[in-house]
Order: C-alpha cells, then sequence, then structure tokens
C-alpha cells in the first residue's frame, strides 16, 4: 500500500523479495491477479445491546454482496454453542438463509468457534481464505481450547483473519449494576497444554486466560485481554482488526475487508532450510518500489508436513 494505506496495483514478481530467518527465498509463486477466495464469515451470538440482531444480518448480507461471484463462504455462529449454518459455497440464497438464521443466545465459546473454524473448515480448504471473526473477543464458555491453542493454530493456517470487535464491557456492567447478571458457572475441564518447542512468538499471559474455568467475562482486564487476542489473531496472519461501535462503522469495516479480499498479491516459496516440525520461521517481504508499505504475515509455525509457505 502507498503512505494512504491505498492499495497500489500492477506489482510484478521482480518487485518483490522475500526472506526467512533474514536468508533470502526464491518466489516459486506469484500472482497478482484476482482469485477466489473462501470466507468464513464467524458470527458470536451471545447477548449484546451494542447491536440489534437484524442489524447483525443485514450488515453480513451486505459483505457478501460485495465479494464476487465465484467466492466461496460458509457461515458459522456461535454461542455456548458453535453451529455450523452452512458450508462453503457461492450460492448466496443458501449464505442469506444461513446468515437469517442466526439467533441470540447465552454463553461465549469463542475458541471453540476459532479452533473448529481452522482446524475442521479451512485447513482442507485449496486456493486463498479468510476468517472474519464478528465478536467482542470475550469467552466465558470454552471447555475444549483456549486463546494460546488458537494463535498457534493460526500460525500454521495459511489464511488471514479479520476480527470486527464490538465493545460490550459498558453493557455488561450496566448488567451487573441493575442486578444479578445470569452467565453459565464455573467449568471443571481444564484447558489443554500448549507446546513450546520452538518458541511462542508471543507473550505467554501471566494471569488466568480469558474463558478458562470461572471466567465469567465481566472485568476489564477480560476486555483488555480479548482485544489483545483480536489484534493477535490479525497480526500473526496479516489480517487487519476493526472497532465496531456503530452500525455505521460496522458496514464500514466489513466493506474495507471486502476490498481488501479483492486486492491482493499471493507470493510462494519452499523454504531452503530444514523445516523442524514446531519451529517458529519469521518472513520479511520487500518490495523495490519506494514509499511503499508492506503488509503480510511476518512468521509462521512449521506445521506436520511440508508444504508450500505463502506470505
Amino acid at each position: 500500500m502507498d503512505r494512504r494505506s491505498r492499495f497500489i496495483g500492477g506489482l510484478k514478481q521482480e518487485s518483490f523479495k522475500v526472506f526467512e530467518d533474514e536468508v533470502e527465498q526464491e518466489v516459486a509463486y506469484f500472482t497478482n491477479e484476482s482469485q477466489p477466495f473462501t470466507v468464513a464469515l464467524v458470527l458470536d451470538m451471545s447477548y449484546s445491546t451494542t447491536f440489534k440482531i437484524g442489524e447483525i444480518q443485514s450488515a453480513a448480507i451486505a459483505f457478501i454482496d460485495q465479494l464476487r461471484p465465484e467466492d466461496r463462504v460458509l457461515v458459522i455462529s456461535f454461542d455456548e454453542q458453535v453451529h455450523m449454518l452452512c458450508e462453503a459455497t457461492s450460492d448466496r440464497a443458501t449464505i442469506y438463509r444461513a446468515i437469517r438464521s442466526t439467533k441470540i443466545a447465552t454463553g461465549t465459546s469463542l475458541y471453540e468457534a476459532v479452533e473448529m473454524t481452522i482446524n475442521v473448515r479451512l485447513r482442507t480448504v485449496k486456493g486463498r481464505k479468510a476468517m472474519v471473526l464478528f465478536t467482542d473477543g470475550v469467552d466465558t464458555t470454552s471447555r475444549s481450547s483456549n486463546d494460546l491453542a488458537n494463535l498457534r493454530d493460526a500460525l500454521e493456517l495459511d489464511a488471514l483473519i479479520y476480527p470486527i470487535r464490538y465493545d460490550t464491557f459498558a453493557d455488561v456492567q450496566a448488567m451487573k449494576n441493575r442486578g444479578p447478571v445470569m452467565l453459565p458457572g464455573p467449568k471443571t475441564t481444564t484447558p489443554p497444554t500448549i507446546p513450546t518447542s520452538g518458541g511462542l512468538p508471543f507473550p505467554i499471559p501471566t494471569g488466568p486466560t480469558v474463558g478458562t474455568p470461572g471466567s465469567r467475562g465481566t472485568t476489564a482486564e477480560e476486555y483488555k485481554f480479548a482485544e489483545e487476542y483480536l489484534t493477535k489473531l490479525a497480526d500473526l496472519t496479516g489480517g487487519s482488526i476493526y472497532l465496531a461501535s456503530t452500525i455505521g462503522n460496522l458496514n464500514n469495516a466489513f466493506t474495507k475487508i471486502a476490498s481488501e479480499l479483492r486486492e491482493f498479491y499471493s507470493l510462494g516459496y519452499y523454504p531452503t532450510s530444514e523445516e523442524t516440525p514446531g519451529k517458529t520461521r519469521r518472513i520479511k517481504v520487500k518490495v523495490s518500489q519506494p514509499d511503499v508499505v508492506v503488509r503480510a504475515r511476518d512468521k509462521y509455525v512449521v506445521p506436520k508436513k511440508k508444504r508450500l509457505k505463502t506470505s
């Protein structure tokens, strides 16, 4: 992009250089042409007074209308449970029905929704792919996953993640002041242990993880942690995070994401160094043209099987 965050088109393969752990790599794959995307639209349906259900559905449908006809969309919603509403399809009527079927409910199993989207749905998808995640970022009911598992999975996934964060903290405090808040009680399941071989490229929280046993998702600390979690998901994958506090900037966030999915360069290389599963590799993309800002994922974790890495 240029210094005003406008996409720069027309660049050729020779305009780019890619480095892994400071060693230049041979670019084996390059395209500057629009290609179909598979987009996972993941919607938080836990209770919030920030947006009405109709506003969320209308904004999501308007986002779908900005995608190209050949782009495929899968729709997932979550509350305490994760709901698969439609598999990846380019049929707009099916996508619209899935979005309109969403319902507000209690509980927020955000981490389980992200894990399912990454590992069960997106990991096997070929070609370009992205996740658009609409949530406040606070998890209260996940039992089988946590934030660190999500971040490590995101590093192994060849996909962009675009969180759209809305802040429900003031609403939650107002409900607390009015009386008891009916939120799920403590859980007894211990979150999985995350391997640390190779080093995690993000800090490990010293306090309790949001969504771990006993968490109710109502404190300022938990909301701050939620924002950091969503920011990391975007940063680690080369996506962007957007704040939606009104229906106007919710629509604007969806519009910007749709634009970014249309305007994109794809680069690929086969790493020259030995690939050790679980090892974190750092990526740097440079462009020969002056006054250009490059936004690309800057690291990945070596998966169990070797494959073409993209940035």
